[in-house]
C-alpha cells in the first residue's frame, strides 16, 4: 500500500489531483460550519433531538443540518435531478435520443440535470424551513418574506456551489465528484460517533461494543463482496473471412453484477418513506381534523416495526425496478446477434433475451436482499441490542466502500496509463 501511495506523490499530474481534490473537500468542510443567519441553533439542536427522521438526515449530512450551513441540503437536490433525467431518458424520445449520442448528448443532459437542480433546491429549502418555522421551538424567531427569500437563496446557492465543486472533482478523474462529496460528509460524523461511543461506555457495555464491532467488519467484508461480485457470462465470436483475412473466433464473457443498482434503490426509498411524515409535520401542531391525522401519520410511522418492513420491502422492489431501467436483455441480445456473438449452447435472438433476463433476475434477488438488509441494519441492531448509543448506518458504509472502491480503480487506471506511456 505505501509503495503505492510512493508512486502517486512521484507522478506530478497525479499528486496534483489528489491534493486539489483534498483541498476541495476541505473547503466543503469549512462551508459546513457556515451558518444561515436568523437561526436559533441551540433550539434547532432540540428539534434535531426529537425527530427521528431529521435527524437520521443530519447524521447523513455530516451535521449540516445541525449547523443550518448554507450547503445544509448538500447534493440532495442534484441526484433527484439526475434521478428523474435518467428515468424520463426512458420515457421521452428526445432524451432517449441524447443519451445515445455518446458524450456530447450526456453533456445536453448534465445541463438539464444542473437547470433542474436549481428549482428542486429551491422547493426543499422552503419546505425545510417551513417545516422548521412550524415547530414548537422558535428555531426561527423573526421569519419575515424578505428573510425567507434571502434563506432559500442563500441555501440554493450552497448547493449549486456544491455542484461546481463535484464537477471540478470529477473532471480530475480521482473519483466521482458528487460521491466523494456524500463520503466526506459521512466520514466528518465518525469523529462525533466515536466520542460518544468513548462517552456512553461502561465496563458492562463491553460484550455490545464488541458486537458491533463484529458486524461492522463483516458489513465491510458483504459490501465489498456484493460490490464486486458478478457473473461472467460467456460469450463467443463466429469466425468471419473477409478476402484473405480472418475476423472474429474470439472468446469473452458479459459481466452481470450482483448490486447493478448501486445505492439508488436506497435513495428512492427513503425518499418515499420520509415523503409522508416530512408533509404530516407540517400540520401536526395545528388544530382540527388535520392535525389528528397529521399525528397519526407521524405516530404510524415512528413505529420501529412499520418503518422498517415498509423500508425493506421499498428497497427490495426498488432494486428490481431500476435495473430493469438501467439492464436491456433485448438490446444486448440484439447487440450479441449483430456483432456475430453467441452465448454457447443458447440460440441467438429471443433464446439469448430469456437467458440473459433470467440469468439477471437471479442475481437481482441477491443484490436486493442484500440492499434491503443493509438499510435496516441499524434498526435490527437497536431492536436486539436495546442500546441507542452506537449504531452501525449499513447505508453509509455501503456508500463509503462503493465510494473507496471506485476511486481506488480510477486511480490505478491512471498509474497503468502512466507506466504504459513511460514504455
Amino acid at each position: 500500500m505505501w509503495d503505492k501511495f510512493r508512486q502517486i506523490w512521484k507522478i506530478k499530474s497525479l499528486r496534483n489531483s489528489v491534493l486539489f481534490v483534498l483541498a476541495m473537500l476541505v473547503i466543503v468542510r469549512l462551508a459546513a460550519h457556515i451558518p444561515v443567519p436568523g437561526i436559533d441553533a441551540e433550539n434547532l439542536r432540540k428539534f434535531l433531538a426529537g425527530n427521528q427522521i431529521l435527524g437520521l438526515l443530519n447524521v447523513f449530512s455530516g451535521g449540516t443540518m445541525e449547523n443550518f450551513s448554507v450547503i445544509m441540503l448538500g447534493v440532495a437536490p442534484y441526484i433527484t435531478a439526475s434521478i428523474i433525467f435518467q428515468l424520463l431518458a426512458m420515457v421521452v424520445p428526445s432524451l432517449e435520443e441524447l443519451s445515445k449520442e455518446g458524450e456530447a448528448g450526456q453533456q445536453k443532459i448534465n445541463m438539464y440535470t444542473r437547470w433542474a437542480t436549481i428549482p428542486l433546491a429551491l422547493l426543499q429549502a422552503y419546505g425545510m424551513i417551513q417545516l422548521l418555522n412550524r415547530s414548537q421551538y422558535r428555531i426561527l424567531p423573526d421569519l419575515n418574506m424578505y428573510h425567507l427569500l434571502a434563506m432559500m437563496l442563500t441555501i440554493t446557492a450552497g448547493t449549486v456551489f456544491l455542484m461546481w465543486i463535484g464537477e471540478l472533482i470529477t473532471e480530475r478523474k480521482i473519483g466521482n465528484g458528487v460521491s466523494l462529496l456524500i463520503f466526506a460528509g459521512i466520514m466528518a460524523g465518525l469523529p462525533q460517533a466515536v466520542q460518544k461511543a468513548a462517552v456512553n461506555y461502561t465496563p458492562a457495555d463491553l460484550y455490545t461494543y464488541v458486537l458491533f464491532a463484529a458486524i461492522a467488519v463483516a458489513t465491510v467484508v458483504g459490501v465489498v463482496v456484493i460490490s464486486e461480485g458478478q457473473r461472467n457470462v460467456p460469450v463467443s465470436y463466429a469466425k468471419q473471412i473477409r478476402g484473405n483475412r480472418v475476423y472474429g473466433g474470439a472468446n469473452t464473457h458479459l459481466p452481470l453484477r450482483v448490486n447493478m443498482a448501486g445505492v439508488i434503490p436506497i435513495i428512492f426509498a427513503i425518499s418515499i418513506i420520509l415523503f409522508p411524515s416530512m408533509i404530516a409535520q407540517f400540520f401536526v401542531n395545528g388544530t382540527g381534523l388535520s392535525a389528528s391525522i397529521a399525528r397519526q401519520v407521524v405516530g404510524f410511522f415512528n413505529n420501529q416495526a412499520v418503518y422498517a418492513g415498509m423500508y425493506f420491502v421499498l428497497v427490495f422492489g426498488f432494486t428490481y425496478f431500476y435495473t430493469a431501467v438501467i439492464f436491456h436483455p433485448q438490446k444486448i441480445a440484439e447487440n450479441l446477434q449483430r456483432q456475430g456473438g453467441f452465448i454457447p449452447g443458447i440460440r441467438p435472438g429471443k433464446e439469448t433475451e430469456k437467458y440473459l433476463a433470467h440469468t439477471m433476475s437471479r442475481l437481482i434477488f441477491v443484490g436486493a436482499l442484500f440492499l434491503a438488509l443493509i438499510a435496516i441494519l441499524p434498526l435490527l441492531l437497536r431492536a436486539f441490542t436495546g442500546t441507542q448509543s452506537l449504531a452501525i448506518g449499513g447505508t453509509s458504509l455501503l456508500i463509503v466502500v462503493s465510494v473507496a472502491i471506485e476511486t481506488a480503480k480510477q486511480i490505478d487506471a491512471q498509474l497503468e496509463v502512466y507506466e504504459y506511456d513511460r514504455m
